[in-house]
C-alpha cells in the first residue's frame, strides 16, 4: 500500500508545489514552520481541495482534477490524528475507541478493539474519562480510535507536538510498534529532526511550498546537502543495529554494519534490531587507529565527500560498513590532516555521547 501526491496549489504569498512517494512504514514531511507540511496534510485528508493535481491511494485516485474526481474526507479512508487528542470528553476511553469502528469500511480487516489497546498499552484505561489521562495516553486512545476505524492510511499532523519531552519518550515506542507491527503506512509531519531520525522510513523534505529532497530516511538525513536545514547542532546520521550483549557494567553492544558500538544500556532483548541516531558534532575523526583514548567507540570509514560550511566548520560524510555517516569538524582541522574523499579514517565516538533519546526500535 502507497502513497502518491503531485498538487499544485496558491498558499498565499507561495505556491505548494509538491510531488512524492509515500511507501510502505513511516513517511516524515520535515520543514520548519510555515512551509506548507499541513497543508499538504489536510490536501490528502480531503480538507483542502488542490488547484490542480492528483492524489492516489493505493492504486486508486482520492483526488484527480484531469479527472474530476474529489472524494470527500469520509470516504478517503483515513486515519487523522491531530497535535491535540480532540476525544469526546463526555465518554470513556472504550466508548472513544469503539466510535471509530463506526467508520470502518463493511468488508475491512485489521487489529480489534483488544488488539489495539494491547498494542498501545491502554488496555487498564478502558473505564477512564479524558478528563483522567495524561496527554501521551489522550494521544494513545486518538491513534487507537484511528486505527480501529480501519484505514489505509494513517495522516498525524505533529501528533507529539503538545507534549512535553518526558511524554514524548513515552509514547515513541508505541509509535515504533506502530510502523513495525502493522501494514498501514503514516504519513506523518514534524519539525523534530529526533522525532524523525527515531520514527521515518522514508522523509520529504521541504522548503517554501516545494520538496527539496525526498528518499529513504538513512540517506536524507545523512546527506551534507541537508545539513542547513537540518540545522547544524541536529544534523548527524541513524544507524541500524542489533544488539549483541548487555555487559555487567551497564553498557549494551550492538552490532552495526561497520563494527560495534558500546551505549548506555539499552532496554531491548539481545537479537532485536534497533535505530541509532549519532550526531555529527559528537564525531572525532582520526587518520590513524587511535590507541589510549577513553572513548570506546571507533569504526573504520571512508570519506565520501567534504562540505566547507559557511563559517569555520566542515562536514564530513563517511562511509562504515553499510552505513553512512556525517562528522562535523573545523576546516582547519581537515586542512592539518589533508582530508580528502577516498582517504581511510576511524570515526570515534563517545559512548554517553548517544542520549538514550536517540535510541529507538528498529
Amino acid at each position: 500500500m502507497s502513497l502518491s501526491v503531485d498538487i499544485l496549489h496558491p498558499l498565499g504569498a507561495m505556491d505548494l508545489e509538491v510531488c512524492f512517494e509515500a511507501p510502505r512504514g513511516v513517511t516524515a514531511l520535515f520543514g520548519a514552520s510555515g512551509t506548507g507540511k499541513t497543508s499538504v496534510i489536510n490536501a490528502v485528508a480531503g480538507l483542502l481541495r488542490p488547484r490542480t493535481g492528483r492524489i492516489i491511494l493505493d492504486g486508486e485516485p482520492i483526488f484527480d482534477t484531469a479527472m474530476k474526481i474529489d472524494l470527500p474526507v469520509h470516504k478517503r479512508c483515513l486515519g487523522c490524528v491531530f497535535q491535540d487528542g480532540r476525544l469526546f470528553p463526555h465518554l470513556n476511553v472504550q466508548q472513544n475507541l469503539v466510535y471509530g469502528q463506526k467508520f470502518a469500511a463493511v468488508d475491512s480487516t485489521g487489529p480489534d478493539l483488544p488488539e489495539v489497546a494491547g498494542m498501545l498499552g491502554i488496555s487498564e484505561l478502558l473505564s477512564r474519562r479524558p478528563a483522567a489521562l495524561s496527554g501521551g495516553e489522550k494521544q494513545r486512545v486518538a491513534i487507537g480510535r484511528a486505527l480501529l476505524s480501519r484505514p489505509k492510511m494513517l495522516v498525524m499532523d505533529e501528533p507529539l507536538a503538545a507534549l512535553d519531552e518526558p511524554r514524548k519518550q513515552d509514547i515513541l515506542p508505541y509509535l515504533e510498534r506502530l510502523r513495525d507491527e502493522t501494514d498501514i503506512p503514516i504519513l506523518y509531519v514534524s519539525h523534530s529532526v529526533s522525532e524523525v531520525a527515531r520514527l521515518a522510513t522514508t522523509v520529504v523534505m521541504m522548503d517554501k511550498g516545494k520538496v527539496t529532497r525526498f528518499g529513504p530516511a538513512e540517506e536524507i538525513l545523512s546527506d551534507p546537502a541537508n545539513v542547513r536545514q537540518l540545522g547544524l547542532r541536529e544534523a548527524g546520521s541513524v544507524l541500524q543495529g542489533v544488539v549483541a550483549a548487555h555487559h555487567d557494567d551497564g553498557l549494551t553492544e550492538v552490532t552495526v554494519s561497520g563494527g560495534t558500538l558500546l551505549l548506555p544500556h539499552v532496554n531491548v532483548d539481545p537479537g532485536h534490531q534497533i535505530r541509532v541516531r549519532v550526531l555529527a558534532k559528537d564525531i572525532i575523526l582520526a587518520t590513524k587507529a587511535p590507541k589510549g583514548l577513553s572513548a570506546l567507540n571507533i569504526l573504520p570509514a571512508d570519506i565520501v565527500s567534504i562540505r566547507d560550511g559557511s563559517g569555520p566548520g566542515t562536514i564530513v560524510q563517511l562511509k562504515a560498513g553499510e552505513d553512512l555517516l556525517l562528522a562535523r569538524i573545523t576546516r582547519r582541522s581537515a586542512e592539518a590532516m589533508a582530508l580528502k574523499s577516498g582517504d581511510r579514517v576511524h570515526a570515534v565516538i563517545k559512548a554517553v555521547s548517544v542520549a538514550r533519546t536517540d535510541v529507538g526500535g528498529g
